[in-house]
Protein backbone atom coordinates (compact mmCIF):
# COMPACT_ATOMS: atom_id res chain seq x y z
CA UNK A 1 0.00 0.00 0.00
CA UNK A 2 1.04 3.57 -0.49
CA UNK A 3 0.04 6.14 2.11
CA UNK A 4 1.79 9.11 0.50
CA UNK A 5 -0.12 12.09 -0.80
CA UNK A 6 -1.63 11.38 -4.19
CA UNK A 7 -1.09 7.60 -3.87
CA UNK A 8 -3.15 6.73 -6.91
CA UNK A 9 -2.25 7.85 -10.42
CA UNK A 10 -5.12 7.38 -12.84
CA UNK A 11 -4.47 8.11 -16.49
CA UNK A 12 -7.19 9.16 -18.87
CA UNK A 13 -8.66 11.75 -16.48
CA UNK A 14 -10.22 14.92 -17.83
CA UNK A 15 -7.28 16.93 -16.48
CA UNK A 16 -4.62 14.73 -18.08
CA UNK A 17 -2.16 16.77 -20.18
CA UNK A 18 -1.91 15.64 -23.80
CA UNK A 19 1.86 16.22 -23.69
CA UNK A 20 2.33 12.96 -21.78
CA UNK A 21 1.35 11.02 -24.89
CA UNK A 22 0.92 7.29 -25.19
CA UNK A 23 4.11 6.51 -23.27
CA UNK A 24 2.89 8.44 -20.23
CA UNK A 25 -0.43 6.60 -20.28
CA UNK A 26 1.32 3.23 -20.52
CA UNK A 27 3.60 4.04 -17.60
CA UNK A 28 0.67 5.25 -15.51
CA UNK A 29 -1.38 2.14 -16.28
CA UNK A 30 1.59 -0.08 -15.49
CA UNK A 31 2.07 1.63 -12.14
CA UNK A 32 -1.60 1.25 -11.31
CA UNK A 33 -1.54 -2.42 -12.30
CA UNK A 34 1.51 -3.02 -10.10
CA UNK A 35 -0.22 -1.46 -7.09
CA UNK A 36 -3.37 -3.49 -7.68
CA UNK A 37 -1.45 -6.77 -8.00
CA UNK A 38 0.53 -6.10 -4.81
CA UNK A 39 -2.65 -5.25 -2.91
CA UNK A 40 -4.44 -8.32 -4.27
CA UNK A 41 -1.54 -10.58 -3.30
CA UNK A 42 -1.59 -9.18 0.24
CA UNK A 43 -5.34 -9.75 0.34
CA UNK A 44 -5.00 -13.41 -0.58
CA UNK A 45 -2.25 -13.84 2.02
CA UNK A 46 -4.52 -12.36 4.71
CA UNK A 47 -7.36 -14.65 3.59
CA UNK A 48 -5.06 -17.66 3.93
CA UNK A 49 -4.30 -16.53 7.48
CA UNK A 50 -8.05 -16.16 8.05
CA UNK A 51 -8.65 -19.73 6.89
CA UNK A 52 -5.96 -20.99 9.27
CA UNK A 53 -7.13 -18.93 12.26
CA UNK A 54 -10.90 -19.06 11.75
CA UNK A 55 -12.73 -19.64 15.05
CA UNK A 56 -14.48 -23.02 15.31
CA UNK A 57 -17.91 -21.51 16.01
CA UNK A 58 -18.45 -20.19 12.49
CA UNK A 59 -21.50 -22.28 11.78
CA UNK A 60 -24.98 -20.85 11.56
CA UNK A 61 -25.17 -17.34 13.01
CA UNK A 62 -21.41 -16.82 12.86
CA UNK A 63 -21.38 -17.50 9.12
CA UNK A 64 -24.32 -15.15 8.55
CA UNK A 65 -22.46 -12.42 10.44
CA UNK A 66 -19.40 -12.97 8.26
CA UNK A 67 -21.48 -12.66 5.09
CA UNK A 68 -23.14 -9.45 6.30
CA UNK A 69 -19.77 -8.05 7.42
CA UNK A 70 -18.14 -8.82 4.08
CA UNK A 71 -20.80 -6.91 2.15
CA UNK A 72 -20.54 -4.00 4.59
CA UNK A 73 -16.75 -3.91 4.23
CA UNK A 74 -16.95 -3.85 0.43
CA UNK A 75 -18.99 -0.66 0.69
CA UNK A 76 -16.68 0.63 3.45
CA UNK A 77 -13.67 0.43 1.11
CA UNK A 78 -15.38 2.78 -1.30
CA UNK A 79 -16.75 5.03 1.44
CA UNK A 80 -13.21 5.60 2.76
CA UNK A 81 -11.55 6.08 -0.64
CA UNK A 82 -10.44 9.60 0.33
CA UNK A 83 -8.33 8.11 3.15
CA UNK A 84 -5.99 5.53 1.55
CA UNK A 85 -4.75 4.13 4.87
CA UNK A 86 -8.26 3.63 6.26
CA UNK A 87 -9.46 2.19 2.96
CA UNK A 88 -6.53 -0.23 3.00
CA UNK A 89 -7.42 -1.32 6.54
CA UNK A 90 -11.01 -1.95 5.42
CA UNK A 91 -9.64 -4.04 2.55
CA UNK A 92 -7.49 -6.12 4.89
CA UNK A 93 -10.42 -6.65 7.23
CA UNK A 94 -12.58 -7.71 4.27
CA UNK A 95 -10.05 -10.31 3.14
CA UNK A 96 -9.71 -11.62 6.69
CA UNK A 97 -13.49 -11.98 7.08
CA UNK A 98 -13.74 -13.76 3.73
CA UNK A 99 -10.97 -16.09 4.88
CA UNK A 100 -13.14 -16.92 7.89
CA UNK A 101 -16.12 -17.36 5.58
CA UNK A 102 -14.49 -19.92 3.27
CA UNK A 103 -12.58 -21.72 6.04
CA UNK A 104 -15.15 -24.52 6.65
CA UNK A 105 -15.01 -25.57 2.98
CA UNK A 106 -11.23 -25.28 2.62
CA UNK A 107 -10.53 -27.05 5.91
CA UNK A 108 -12.94 -29.83 4.96
CA UNK A 109 -10.93 -30.41 1.78
CA UNK A 110 -7.61 -30.26 3.63
CA UNK A 111 -8.74 -32.66 6.36
CA UNK A 112 -10.40 -35.15 4.02
CA UNK A 113 -7.35 -36.01 1.97
CA UNK A 114 -8.03 -33.48 -0.79
CA UNK A 115 -5.23 -31.03 -0.16
CA UNK A 116 -4.21 -31.48 -3.80
CA UNK A 117 -7.56 -29.95 -4.79
CA UNK A 118 -6.75 -26.80 -2.84
CA UNK A 119 -3.21 -26.58 -4.24
CA UNK A 120 -4.24 -27.26 -7.84
CA UNK A 121 -7.11 -24.78 -7.61
CA UNK A 122 -4.83 -22.06 -6.23
CA UNK A 123 -2.20 -22.73 -8.90
CA UNK A 124 -4.77 -22.80 -11.71
CA UNK A 125 -6.30 -19.56 -10.43
CA UNK A 126 -2.93 -17.81 -10.35
CA UNK A 127 -1.91 -19.00 -13.81
CA UNK A 128 -5.34 -18.34 -15.28
CA UNK A 129 -5.56 -14.82 -13.89
CA UNK A 130 -2.06 -14.12 -15.17
CA UNK A 131 -3.09 -15.22 -18.66
CA UNK A 132 -6.27 -13.14 -18.49
CA UNK A 133 -4.26 -10.14 -17.35
CA UNK A 134 -1.93 -10.53 -20.33
CA UNK A 135 -4.88 -10.95 -22.71
CA UNK A 136 -6.41 -7.74 -21.36
CA UNK A 137 -3.21 -5.90 -22.28
CA UNK A 138 -3.09 -7.31 -25.81
CA UNK A 139 -6.71 -7.15 -26.98
CA UNK A 140 -9.35 -4.44 -26.98
CA UNK A 141 -13.14 -4.55 -26.89
CA UNK A 142 -15.99 -2.64 -25.29
CA UNK A 143 -15.23 -3.91 -21.82
CA UNK A 144 -17.89 -1.74 -20.18
CA UNK A 145 -20.66 -3.36 -22.24
CA UNK A 146 -19.23 -6.86 -21.75
CA UNK A 147 -18.92 -6.13 -18.03
CA UNK A 148 -22.58 -5.11 -17.81
CA UNK A 149 -23.59 -8.36 -19.51
CA UNK A 150 -21.38 -10.37 -17.14
CA UNK A 151 -22.84 -8.61 -14.10
CA UNK A 152 -26.33 -9.39 -15.39
CA UNK A 153 -25.34 -13.03 -15.77
CA UNK A 154 -23.92 -12.99 -12.24
CA UNK A 155 -27.19 -11.68 -10.81
CA UNK A 156 -29.04 -14.51 -12.59
CA UNK A 157 -26.52 -17.00 -11.23
CA UNK A 158 -27.01 -15.70 -7.68
CA UNK A 159 -30.78 -15.96 -8.06
CA UNK A 160 -30.46 -19.50 -9.40
CA UNK A 161 -28.19 -20.37 -6.48
CA UNK A 162 -30.67 -19.06 -3.93
CA UNK A 163 -33.55 -20.94 -5.55
CA UNK A 164 -31.35 -24.02 -5.86
CA UNK A 165 -30.97 -24.18 -2.08
CA UNK A 166 -34.68 -24.91 -1.84
CA UNK A 167 -35.53 -26.76 -5.07
CA UNK A 168 -32.22 -28.44 -6.01
CA UNK A 169 -32.79 -28.10 -9.75
CA UNK A 170 -29.21 -27.10 -10.65
CA UNK A 171 -26.23 -29.41 -10.74
CA UNK A 172 -23.43 -28.17 -8.45
CA UNK A 173 -20.93 -28.93 -11.22
CA UNK A 174 -22.88 -26.87 -13.77
CA UNK A 175 -23.22 -24.04 -11.26
CA UNK A 176 -19.46 -24.08 -10.62
CA UNK A 177 -18.63 -24.02 -14.33
CA UNK A 178 -21.05 -21.13 -14.84
CA UNK A 179 -19.45 -19.22 -11.96
CA UNK A 180 -16.00 -19.92 -13.39
CA UNK A 181 -17.02 -18.58 -16.80
CA UNK A 182 -18.69 -15.44 -15.45
CA UNK A 183 -15.87 -14.49 -13.08
CA UNK A 184 -13.29 -15.18 -15.78
CA UNK A 185 -15.03 -12.63 -17.99
CA UNK A 186 -15.23 -10.17 -15.09
CA UNK A 187 -11.51 -10.66 -14.46
CA UNK A 188 -10.64 -9.70 -18.04
CA UNK A 189 -13.00 -6.72 -17.78
CA UNK A 190 -11.37 -5.55 -14.54
CA UNK A 191 -7.87 -5.88 -15.99
CA UNK A 192 -8.96 -3.86 -19.01
CA UNK A 193 -10.40 -1.23 -16.67
CA UNK A 194 -7.00 -1.01 -14.99
CA UNK A 195 -5.28 -0.73 -18.37
CA UNK A 196 -7.52 2.21 -19.16
CA UNK A 197 -6.72 4.03 -15.93
CA UNK A 198 -9.25 2.52 -13.53
CA UNK A 199 -12.36 4.47 -14.57
CA UNK A 200 -11.93 6.78 -11.58
CA UNK A 201 -11.48 3.99 -9.03
CA UNK A 202 -8.57 3.86 -6.61
CA UNK A 203 -6.02 1.05 -6.62
CA UNK A 204 -7.64 -0.38 -3.48
CA UNK A 205 -11.10 -0.40 -5.04
CA UNK A 206 -9.71 -2.11 -8.13
CA UNK A 207 -7.87 -4.61 -5.92
CA UNK A 208 -11.18 -5.50 -4.25
CA UNK A 209 -12.64 -6.33 -7.68
CA UNK A 210 -9.65 -8.43 -8.77
CA UNK A 211 -9.51 -10.13 -5.37
CA UNK A 212 -13.20 -11.08 -5.48
CA UNK A 213 -12.83 -12.33 -9.06
CA UNK A 214 -9.89 -14.51 -8.06
CA UNK A 215 -11.53 -15.79 -4.89
CA UNK A 216 -14.66 -16.87 -6.74
CA UNK A 217 -12.62 -18.51 -9.50
CA UNK A 218 -10.64 -20.38 -6.85
CA UNK A 219 -13.79 -21.57 -5.07
CA UNK A 220 -15.39 -22.66 -8.36
CA UNK A 221 -12.27 -24.65 -9.22
CA UNK A 222 -12.18 -26.36 -5.81
CA UNK A 223 -15.74 -27.59 -6.39
CA UNK A 224 -14.97 -28.71 -9.94
CA UNK A 225 -11.74 -30.49 -8.98
CA UNK A 226 -13.39 -32.11 -5.95
CA UNK A 227 -16.22 -33.49 -8.09
CA UNK A 228 -18.84 -30.89 -7.12
CA UNK A 229 -19.03 -31.88 -3.48
CA UNK A 230 -20.96 -29.59 -1.11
Amino acid sequence: MDTRNNPIVIDGRSGQQAAYGQRGVAESSTGLLSKVLVLTSVGFLVSAVGVALAPPFLGGLGMILCIVASFALIFAVRATRANPLLSFMMFLLLTLVLGFEISPWINMLLHSGQSAVVFNSALTTAVGMGCMGIAAQLFSFDYRRVGSYALGALLVLVLVGVLGMFFHFVSPTFYSWAALAIFSVLTVVDFMRIRNGGDGQTAIELAVSIYLDGLNIFLALTRIFSGGRD
